[in-house]
């Protein structure tokens, strides 16, 4: 005897070699034993096999139709088995049975399934909606598949076109548009930029890049709304130094200068400024919800976007020939020793006389390195300063930055980039950096003092963290660190700078420790930078790509990193060479450029040669500043 059964939604056939009351051993169609459930057999015959039953079964099913069926088979539950009597007019064969059964079975929209083999018509008004949703969602699979032939040969539909900036940078799997962009991949083997690109609407590499920061980073556009200005408070004492700042040329956020004094023989008083834009604004006005949805300034090749609004930046920022309201550090220091005897805090308004710029300063790092002199403005006061630097490194046994690395300016100005490398821990660097560590460090740990809340920059095992409690900083060698120095470009010095200036007017403190304004500011902050921080990587391996294509250079040198890893010299850009041999790391080598790919941010070197040593280089092709 053979059966049909039902076994996890589908339909089997078996012929029957033992059975018990609630069980059959049964031998099925493939050969094997098994043992089922008498509860799931469904219809017994004897001819014919198991085999043709099913192929006989398949057939019927297909020439029934699912219309009629449902019309004939009434409201009330039924069985498989009676409708198939009524449906044939007579004792239906085994295949007819389970013909019936099957298109039952295949049309889940007509007849709801009630038990094994037991089905019900579904009402009329519940059917049609089904049929017309099925109806929608083909003609819908139809526009996909349609879609994704065009955009196979290349020919973008309008629909698609329009959302191209939501395809590339957040696609909604479920909306067809990106469907049909994600099949057309999977038939051309493109990526969605390259597959518009060869459409004919990713014609600007740069803007692809850049809309994605746009995209993620400043969804309602990157102009402030319409807000009230600042203004900056005038009845604060004025300082009776004169201060100047030094900073990059393009640099308009001036948050930090610095003063010099020679008090007596033996005694300097050093003053670190500080913008204080936490005079002008409180916490929870205006200005704050929009510092706060930004929180930080963004900085990327060619273009910047600021924290602040514009006219807010002009108000603070310390400007050459005004007098700004500042948080200031002074410092009692012997100029012997260069050893600080004691340090006062003011809140009051600073005279700026200049703002110095890298691009005709930094030939002051050489000279201070050799003992000359340039005869530049305020030349003594940077050369005392960088001495006073170098003492407050070596007593924190710590260096301030990677002294041997390098920092790389890009500037960009229409199409064409150049990149300049900047040592390191050169001498005006090394001042700046560490005149910030100490008044960090310092205001840090007076607020931890007076029990203020305070958002601290922590490190231990490696690891830098953020942090509302004063914890040890072990890369800069200091007990406690809360960054301070740029509230005109960073939230977070924004917020502990209203910490501070309530501290110092003997007021209450806006934020607890445990104020969920902070705590969240602290999270977002963390999150936001670190997002930044790839963006702008992003922006300036393009721009590396960029200058390779520029200037037309066949080969460069570079830097043996691990296996077939390098690192181009001068080019923050490091690339995978699979023909790289086996070369211990530091080894210089020459890259034949093979090909520059824009859109997938890729350079495809091949290894050339090794390089000897720095004079085996030649003539330094490689100088990307030229």
């Amino acid at each position: 005897m053979n059966l049909l059964y039902e076994e996890d939604g589908e339909f089997k056939v078996g012929a029957v070699i033992s059975q018990a009351p609630a069980s059959l051993q049964i031998e099925t169609a493939h050969g094997r034993r098994a043992k089922i459930k008498a509860s799931s057999v469904l219809l017994t015959f004897e001819r014919p096999s198991g085999g043709e039953l099913l192929a006989e079964a398949k057939r019927i099913a297909a020439e029934i139709d699912t219309d009629f069926l449902w019309q004939c088979c009434g409201s009330a539950e039924f069985a498989f088995a009676d409708l198939s009597r009524e449906y044939v007019g007579r004792a239906p064969t085994p295949a007819e049975a389970a013909g019936v059964l099957f298109r039952l079975h295949s049309a889940p929209m007509h007849f709801y399934r009630r038990g094994r083999g037991r089905y019900q018509a579904a009402p009329e008004a519940t059917l049609r909606l089904a049929l017309a949703s099925a109806e929608k969602k083909h003609r819908l699979q139809e526009q996909i598949a349609g879609w994704a032939e065009q955009l196979a040969r290349f020919e973008c539909p309008a629909g698609i076109a329009a959302q191209r900036d939501t395809l590339l940078y957040a696609p909604d799997r479920g909306k067809p548009e990106a469907r049909a962009l994600e099949q057309a991949c999977r038939n051309t083997g493109l990526s969605a930029p390259r597959l518009f690109e060869r459409c004919g609407l990713l014609g600007d590499s740069h803007a692809f890049h850049l809309n994605r920061f746009l995209h993620e980073m400043f969804p309602r556009g990157t102009a402030f709304p319409a807000h009230a200005g600042a203004s900056a408070p005038a009845d604060h004492p004025l300082s009776e130094v004169t201060a100047f700042s030094l900073d990059d040329e393009d640099t308009t956020e001036i948050d930090d200068a610095f003063s010099l004094t020679r008090v007596a023989p033996d005694e300097w008083r050093i003053g670190i400024h500080i913008a204080a834009p936490a005079l002008g604004f409180a916490p929870g006005s205006p200005l704050d919800e929009l510092a706060r949805e930004r929180l930080a300034t963004a900085y990327l090749p060619g273009c910047k976007y600021t924290m602040l609004p514009e006219d807010v930046v002009e108000t603070f920022s310390l400007d050459h020939g005004s007098q700004q309201p500042a948080i200031s550090l002074y410092l009692t220091v012997s100029p012997g020793e260069l050893t600080v005897r004691g340090h006062q805090s003011r809140i009051e308004r600073v005279a700026i006389a200049a703002n110095l710029r890298h691009a005709s300063y930094d030939r002051l790092n050489e000279a201070f390195e050799r003992g000359e002199t340039a005869g530049l403005p305020f030349e003594d006061e940077l050369r005392e300063l960088w001495r006073f630097a170098c003492a407050l490194e070596k007593r924190r046994g710590k260096p301030s930055v990677a002294a041997g690395n390098a920092d790389y300016v890009f500037r960009v100005e229409g199409e064409r980039v150049s990149i300049e490398m900047r040592r390191r821990g050169a001498p005006l660097d090394k001042l700046v950096s560490e005149l910030m560590i100490l008044a960090n460090g310092t205001w840090g740990e007076w607020l931890a003092e007076r029990d203020v809340a305070a958002i601290y920059r922590a490190q231990s095992s490696g690891k830098v963290r953020l942090s509302v409690h004063p914890e040890p900083h072990e890369g800069l060698g200091v007990a406690c660190y809360a960054w301070m120095s740029s509230p005109l470009r960073r939230y977070v010095d924004l917020v502990n700078q209203w910490q501070l200036v309530a501290a110092l007017a003997g007021q209450r403190a806006p934020f607890a420790r445990n104020s969920e304004r902070l705590l969240g500011a602290m999270r977002a902050f963390e999150l936001t930078a670190a997002r930044l921080d790839e963006h702008q990587r992003t922006l300036e391996s393009y721009w590396c790509l960029r200058w390779i294509e520029q200037e037309g250079r066949p080969d460069l040198s570079a830097v043996v990193m691990r296996e077939n890893l390098a690192r181009f010299e001068r080019l923050p850009l490091v690339v995978r060479v699979p023909s790289l041999p086996e070369l211990a790391p530091g080894t210089r080598v020459r890259l034949e450029i093979e090909s520059v790919d824009l859109i997938e941010r890729q350079v495809s070197c091949r290894y050339r040669e090794t390089l000897a040593d720095a004079r085996a280089a030649g003539d330094g092709a490689e100088q990307p500043g030229a």
